[in-house]
């Protein structure tokens, strides 16, 4: 016995020995590359540019931001950047899988239309059995408490689901690996079938910032009203409705309420699409009945589809390897990131050039901040969700980045908008010669954010349209109007050049989160898309013009 612990003693010292070595030829290769300055040392408003020179190097020595409240820059040639150090080195969060985010987040439409439009009479010629469905349902429906029973409409849903929609599925399959984690642990707390996850697809395509005509926010699809009845705040600067974990509970304490009202989780999916009055003048008029079928032709269009519609897609990927459906491997899901809790207002530019983290990756892990700022109110609390990897640069730094961030705003010509609460919310009514920029101009809002707020798809109004604001400006003096009209002209202007050259990655969703006031369906109907592949090369119209 103690001849092994001498020779685990040995090989201790050995190892520790060669990584003291490694590491002062590591710090003594990188004093020669580049030397640390203090962040005092330059300009506040500096910002932090190509930073692939920084990662070939080996690590730096290590700062003592945390003590006196300073950061670290590197310097190579004539270029500075912020160097903040973490314990651990990970790596980055993969590109590609934030693509596939990016691109699933423009999905929301289609889902939306196949939904309010489902047809479940038309006959779609597959390859798929109808014996072997019958036995796969009947399979589901032992392990569920979901009434999966087959009957024709059913199958006609599923058919046209894996001719029609193969792609999506193959896509939702992608994105439920980042998601699907979560909701099965708040399922489970509150007691409810985890087969409910398959209903953020329907809901959203698991689209954090989905939107729908009537104003439906996040991945549950949170009116604002029922979105308030589950303390989810709604104000200038978040959405909670678009947060994940928050949204997610909310939406298990919604269906947990409605299972206690109808004790059928088919109904209670129905009532949470139309609400339970709807649901429950279905049963009156179908003369009493209770089954999901019986009193479908009784509900609502868009509902009279949306069960069949979660069953079709409960059933696709629960069934996907049989059906050839493939996924992409993803990195790590939601529970891969971790939170801290603010304690300064601060952007998602700041954090992007302190820490090194994409500002469209800010988005996909923040969604509910929706001028890509998180507030610090006194009494609340807002999170910062990164990649484990990162959080502890963000962490071991905190005082510096919160006293680096105070002085640049104070530096800032303009300060950020104040904070506006969703009770303190204006209804406009647009009269005869409104336009949706004059109307931002009035408030001083984007034309981006009206649309986003009334859930429009174009840029027509009518007169009598009533328009929900979030104003930062809620009394605008003659003068401030002007600058205020000045300044949102400038932030949704088109480009000069009226047309964007598609690059390699480019979506129609992230080109149009470039261009303030231009939408995914305007990208369509000014270029005549149909689909969502583009091609790089491709030059695309930014407006509704001739060239």
């Amino acid at each position: 016995m103690y001849s092994y612990k001498f020779l685990w003693l040995n090989l201790f010292l050995v190892v520790f020995v060669n990584i003291s070595v490694f590491s002062q030829e590591a710090n003594h290769t990188s004093e020669e590359q580049g030397k640390i300055v203090e962040a005092k040392d330059i300009p506040l408003d500096s910002l932090a540019k190509d930073m692939e020179g920084v990662e070939q190097m080996e690590p730096l020595k290590t700062s003592n931001a945390i003590h006196d409240n300073s950061l670290p820059v590197v310097t190579i040639g004539d270029k500075k950047s912020y160097d903040l150090k973490d314990l651990d080195i990970a790596a980055k969060y993969d590109s590609l899988w934030m693509k596939e985010l990016y691109e699933s987040a423009a999905l929301f439409d289609e889902m939306y239309e196949m939904v309010s439009e489902l047809d479940t009479t038309t006959v779609v010629e597959n390859t798929l059995n109808t014996d072997t469905l019958k036995l796969r349902l009947e399979r589901l429906n032992q392990k569920t408490p979901f009434n999966v029973a087959y009957n024709p409409s059913l199958e006609n849903v599923i058919k046209s689901f894996l001719v029609r929609k193969r792609g999506f599925i193959e896509r939702m399959l992608t994105a439920s690996q980042f998601y699907f984690p979560m909701f099965e642990e708040q399922l489970d707390k509150y007691d409810i079938p985890l087969e409910m996850k398959y209903l953020a697809i329907v809901e959203s395509a698991l689209n954090p910032r989905a939107r729908s005509r009537v104003g439906a926010t996040g991945l549950w699809q949170f009116m604002y009203g029922t979105g308030k009845m589950y303390k989810l705040d709604v104000n200038s600067y978040v959405d909670e409705r678009s947060d994940p974990i928050k949204s997610t509970e909310a939406a298990c304490k919604y269906l947990s309420k409605l299972y206690g009202i109808f004790e059928d989780w088919d109904l209670a999916l129905a009532a949470y699409n139309s609400g339970p009055g709807n649901v429950n003048k279905a049963i009156r008029r179908s003369g009493g009945y209770k089954n999901y079928w019986n009193i479908r032709r009784n509900l609502p269009r868009e509902t009279a589809g949306y069960v069949p519609a979660f069953l079709a897609t409960m059933y696709l990927l629960e069934y996907a390897d049989e059906h050839g459906l493939k996924a992409k491997k993803v990195d790590r899901n939601y529970f891969e990131t971790d939170t801290v809790h603010v304690k300064s207002l601060i952007s998602f530019d700041q954090i992007s050039e302190l820490v090194g983290i994409g500002v469209e990756e800010l988005k996909v892990l923040n969604p509910s901040y929706k001028l890509n700022i998180i507030p610090y109110v006194e009494g609340k609390e807002y999170t910062l969700r990164l990649p484990r990897a990162d959080m502890g640069k963000f962490v071991a730094n905190e005082e510096a980045i919160y006293a680096h961030v105070k002085e640049q705003l104070k530096s800032q010509e303009s300060p950020l908008p104040q904070l506006v609460k969703a009770d303190d919310r204006i209804r406009y009514k647009v009269r005869s010669g409104d336009y949706l920029g004059k109307i931002a101009a009035r408030y001083g809002v984007g034309v981006s954010q009206i649309k986003r707020w009334n859930g429009l798809r174009s840029n027509n109004l009518r007169i009598g349209q009533r328009l929900t604001i979030f104003t930062r400006n809620p009394v605008i003096a003659s003068k401030s109007a002007s600058k205020g009209a000045k300044t949102v002209a400038s932030t949704s202007k088109v480009p000069a050049s009226k047309i964007h050259t598609v690059k390699s990655g480019d979506s129609l969703w992230t080109i149009s989160q470039k261009y303030p006031g231009i939408s995914i369906e305007n990208l369509r109907e000014w270029n005549g898309i149909s689909g969502n592949n583009l091609k790089p090369g491709t030059k695309l119209k930014l407006c509704n013009c001739s060239s």
